[in-house]
């Protein structure tokens, strides 16, 4: 098949922090695919079509992407970030495993961008330092009771964890409620982040202890860092302080 498929990680936000072979992909498109916000994000020009949709529809956004590039199109689909986290890339390779046999001969690549929690992680020092992972409290593709086994799992096995997907209009008390698992497995005093569109002009940075950021406000731009046992703040002059989990692990 003459046409190609891309998905283009876009990063945190920044445009500077966009890799340069993401912007080359995206120079090379002739279909632009993606949640309204994200297509937003690339400046428009001449032989560029975008086709922006609404958010929950990823599937259906991915095949639209395939079918295009079936017909000889060059496609690019966009995702904040890293499209292999919580994104298009596992969308795309859904729809290729369930679709027209013929779609597994196209050129598909990934373009692999900064996510939020490394783009958080670096404003703040090194909170993932250490072991870490990363788990979305969306429950719309998997059941909450999931959620919480894999969150108490982490917990207990002291890994810093980076929450996203934390809170919606739709989902309002999963964060809530995440905390309040975390409550009952780590410390009060453990630091907590709220880094919010990280790199973008709104963005917010926020570090807390556990015991204060269950009533902490958040949105879906939100990302939160759960520190663990090890994690320490670096106290600064001004600003916030530094945060860090060190590499080296005590024998137990």
């Amino acid at each position: 098949m003459s046409g190609s498929l891309t998905v283009v990680g876009l990063g945190p936000g920044d445009p500077s922090l966009l890799t340069e072979s993401a912007r080359r992909a995206l120079d090379a498109a002739e279909d632009l695919i993606g949640y309204i916000p994200y297509v937003a994000r690339v400046p428009e020009r001449p032989g560029l079509v975008r086709h922006a949709s609404d958010n929950r529809v990823e599937v259906d956004r991915a095949r639209h992407a395939l079918e295009l590039a079936a017909s000889g199109r060059r496609v690019a689909v966009v995702s904040g970030g890293d499209p292999g986290v919580f994104a298009m890339a596992a969308a795309v390779f859904e729809a290729l495993e369930q679709g027209e046999p013929a779609w597994r001969d196209l050129a598909i690549t990934v373009e692999p961008g900064i996510t939020a929690m490394l783009a958080a992680a670096a404003r703040l020092g090194a909170p993932l330092g250490g072991d870490f992972c990363a788990l979305s409290l969306s429950d719309n593709l998997k059941p909450w009771d999931v959620i919480t086994a894999r969150l108490e799992a982490v917990l207990r096995a002291d890994l810093v964890v980076a929450l996203y997907n934390p809170i919606s209009r739709a989902r309002p008390w999963q964060l809530g409620a995440a905390l309040g698992v975390a409550a009952e497995i780590r410390a009060a005093d453990t630091p907590v982040v709220f880094a919010r569109a990280v790199t973008r002009p709104d963005e917010a940075l926020r570090v807390m202890t556990l015991a204060e950021a269950r009533d902490a406000p958040a949105d879906m731009a939100t990302l939160v860092i759960i520190g663990a046992s090890a994690t320490r703040l670096i106290p600064r002059a001004e600003g916030l302080p530094f945060v860090y989990t060190p590499r080296s692990v005590a024998a137990r």
